[in-house]
């Protein structure tokens, strides 16, 4: 999830020239834009007419954005300036709240915009989001180092315990506070001049870097001449690869498409070990190929200024100074946690691999052929071999009662109604941004309307890899908004009139973004700041939470039916489903765990060690044998070139995914505790974790919860890392 862009913009360090010509400029040009804003009448000029404030995707073109962002810019600007120059002294009300009220034309547009550009890219669309990146940069430097602005908050900061404010009101002012000295508001005005260099540079490299992402996912597809190639998948799925290469006229073909993850979904099974190879090898290879889409000197580039803007903010790494403004506070704390993991985990990986070699050697024996040692591309191939072996089942199983809209439907929104009292209702009336998406109503216990929620499951080539929740409208109580939320999966699209079964895999992942959108409905804040802005290592607690329901014997019963006899799971297979629930987690956790600790070696770099463009691949591969990840078999989940979290939001913070998880593990054992699944469990999780937002301190909310602080023996347990 990302944070709205216009929330003053979040206060992102952004970049624009300093100078005194450049300052008459800028005036001048704000004046030429004012009449421009003041004259806008396009689709976001006001709230939409439509429910929740619901966008009106049938009436927004590609067009309507750069009039959208200018009068948002020039307007939003204007509102700021008036805060600036206020003649009165400065008050929490009409400093701090009055800055609340700012930018709602620019982030009706940026919401829709961005959320567009993530789930259906056109060339437009990327146009628009390269012209505009440095410009939203400049834009929000604008805002977070206007000296009369910093300076009014400043007096209200430093005489706070005077102001009478309440607990909500304190918390926003330090908060507001806190975030204009992390952009700079408070350096001298040679070093201010560089921050906007760095961030304009910035927001063009991480623009940049994620329109190779999605081009090289597309371009490294793996095109078979032979459908005796694809034995393995099923039919439904060469058909599906077949139109693939129709749509890339390449008739008579079948193109395997690739998701941004190292592993693809594929490799489990296809039979023919070549074509596995080929499909792994083009997988980890994206990003580094020396083509036009590669990202390795854009790594440099960002690393090196990202070291640069820490070290003029005061701090000795990137990792630091993202990590100060986290619950885990620096980064010996992270790197403590981590290490502590790793070695169990690569231990357990290890231990998997042996079973897995040994499937190897007698699957060979038995083909009467020489055996072969265990390679990437092998893993997930003899894991299903494994797991048939262990737990008598095997994924081909479990796919026919996993169709997905019974799963979303009966499973996931099941678990919400038995744990909150949420029930559903599909709109049909409502516009939609792309055909291959759902819009559900969503009703409160009491019967009143909560949220809007869209589901969008498909892949596509437009379509950015993963899987995330996002925003178009959050609830707030001073714009008395309610939220519109959306979750975006990557399914393969089966061919047309064929059911979509689910892996396990997708139908954790369900659940696990339902989580997010749960967080963004039970929103119960004061301030818009507030809604939705955690820490990166708290906004994957509420999601991991609700995965525990995927498996919860009463929520599988309910939407394990098979789809074409309607005919529950039998016991015996939900009990094998349930017991194989650690299964394989040394690797999971191992490929996570790399990922994450590789963030951290990167973003802990000073600035004389971060290596250039033709360093950055070796780097990675010692940084990895450093931390013990010597294992060939398990490459981390993503590597550096396609690393897109790293790249973006989750920078020097992929770790938090397990500093979550510590949280989210103590949870699921509290409730299993108390009751299991019932509205009891349901009422305390969301009043006490999910309604506040931001309003109290995140490291505040788990303890407020359970009573006392998280343990990791919990975590240790769910990932099977606590016996051996």
């Amino acid at each position: 999830m990302t944070r709205p862009i216009a929330c003053v913009l979040t206060l992102a360090i952004a970049a624009a020239l300093g100078g005194n010509a450049a300052h008459a400029a800028q005036k001048q040009e704000a004046s030429s834009s004012m009449s421009k804003a003041n004259a806008y009448s396009g689709p976001f000029a006001a709230p939409s007419p439509l429910d929740l404030n619901y966008p009106q995707f049938d009436r927004i073109k590609d067009s309507d954005f750069a009039p959208a962002f200018d009068a948002g810019m020039a307007r939003q600007l204007k509102e700021i300036e008036a805060i600036a120059n206020n003649p009165e002294a400065p008050t929490f009300q009409n400093t701090i709240v009055a800055m609340e009220k700012s930018g709602q034309l620019l982030n009706r547009a940026t919401s829709v915009f961005f959320n567009l550009v993530g789930t259906d890219k056109n060339p437009a669309r990327e146009k628009l989001e390269t012209d505009y990146a440095p410009k939203f940069s400049a834009h929000s430097d604008a805002i977070a180092l206007n000296p009369k602005l910093f300076a009014r908050i400043k007096a209200l900061y430093d005489s706070r315990d005077s102001l009478g404010l309440d607990a909500v009101d304190r918390r926003l002012l330090e908060k507001r506070y806190q975030d204009f000295v992390r952009a700079g508001a408070a350096l001298t005005d040679a070093q201010k001049a560089r921050v906007r260099e760095i961030n304009t540079a910035l927001s063009k490299l991480g623009t940049q870097f994620d329109q190779n992402v999605l081009a090289e996912v597309n371009d490294s597809a793996v095109v078979v001449d032979d459908a005796a190639a694809l034995k393995g998948f099923s039919d439904e799925q060469i058909a599906a690869a077949a139109e693939a290469a129709k749509a890339r006229s390449l008739p008579g073909k079948y193109v395997i498409a690739l998701l941004n993850t190292t592993g693809q979904p594929a490799e489990a099974q296809l039979e023919d070990r070549a074509l596995r190879q080929r499909i792994h090898e083009a997988s980890v290879a994206r990003g580094s190929r020396g083509n036009k889409y590669d990202n390795t000197a854009i790594i440099s580039q960002v690393l090196k200024l990202r070291a640069e803007r820490a070290a003029l903010l005061g701090y000795d790494t990137y990792a630091n100074y993202v990590l100060a403004d986290e619950t885990a506070a620096n980064q010996d704390n992270v790197n403590a946690m981590l290490r502590q993991l790793a070695p169990k985990a690569v231990a357990n990986a290890r231990r998997e691999g042996a079973e897995l070699q040994a499937m190897i050697d007698a699957d060979q024996q038995a083909k009467g052929q020489p055996s072969f040692a265990l390679q990437p591309w092998d893993w997930s191939f003899y894991s299903e071999k494994v797991r048939a072996a262990k737990y008598s089942f095997d994924e081909s199983q479990l796919k026919p009662y996993f169709e997905m809209r019974n799963v979303l439907e009966n499973g996931v929104f099941y678990a919400a109604n038995r744990l909150y009292g949420l029930t559903f209702k599909e709109r049909t009336d409502l516009p939609k941004y792309h055909p291959d998406t759902w819009t559900y109503d969503v009703f409160d216990k009491d019967g009143k309307r909560l949220a809007i929620f869209i589901w969008d499951p498909y892949a596509r080539a437009s379509k950015r890899g993963g899987a995330w929740m996002n925003t178009y409208v959050a609830q707030s109580d001073l714009t008395g908004e309610k939220p519109v939320v959306a979750n975006h999966l990557n399914i393969p699209k089966p061919s047309a009139g064929k059911p979509t079964l689910l892996t396990w895999d997708e139908v954790t992942t369900a659940f696990h973004e339902f989580g997010h959108a749960l967080h963004g409905f039970f929103q119960a804040v004061r301030y818009p700041y507030f809604s939705m802005n955690v820490p990166r290592d708290f906004v994957e607690y509420p999601s991991q939470v609700n995965e525990m329901w995927a498996d919860w014997p009463e929520v599988l019963a309910h939407y394990a039916k098979h789809y074409q006899t309607g005919e529950a799971m039998p016991q015996a297979l939900l009990d094998k489903v349930i017991a194989a629930s650690k299964f394989n987690q040394g690797f999971a956790t191992t490929e996570y765990l790399e990922a994450a600790m590789l963030d951290q070696r990167l973003h802990q770099l000073p600035m004389d060690k971060i290596p250039a463009a033709d360093g950055v691949m070796a780097f990675e591969a010692q940084a990895l044998k450093a931390d013990g990840f010597d294992y060939p078999p398990v490459p981390p989940r993503y590597r550096t070139p396609y690393f897109s979290h790293i790249m973006g939001g989750y920078a020097a913070g992929y770790y938090a995914y397990i500093w979550s998880e510590v949280l989210a593990a103590n949870t699921s054992k509290y409730i299993r505790e108390h009751g299991g699944l019932s509205l009891a469990n349901g009422d305390r999780l969301r009043a006490k974790v999910l309604a506040p937002g931001g309003e109290i301190e995140p490291g505040k909310l788990f303890p407020n919860f359970a009573g006392y602080e998280a343990r990791i023996e919990p975590l240790l347990e769910q990932r099977g890392l606590d016996s051996k």
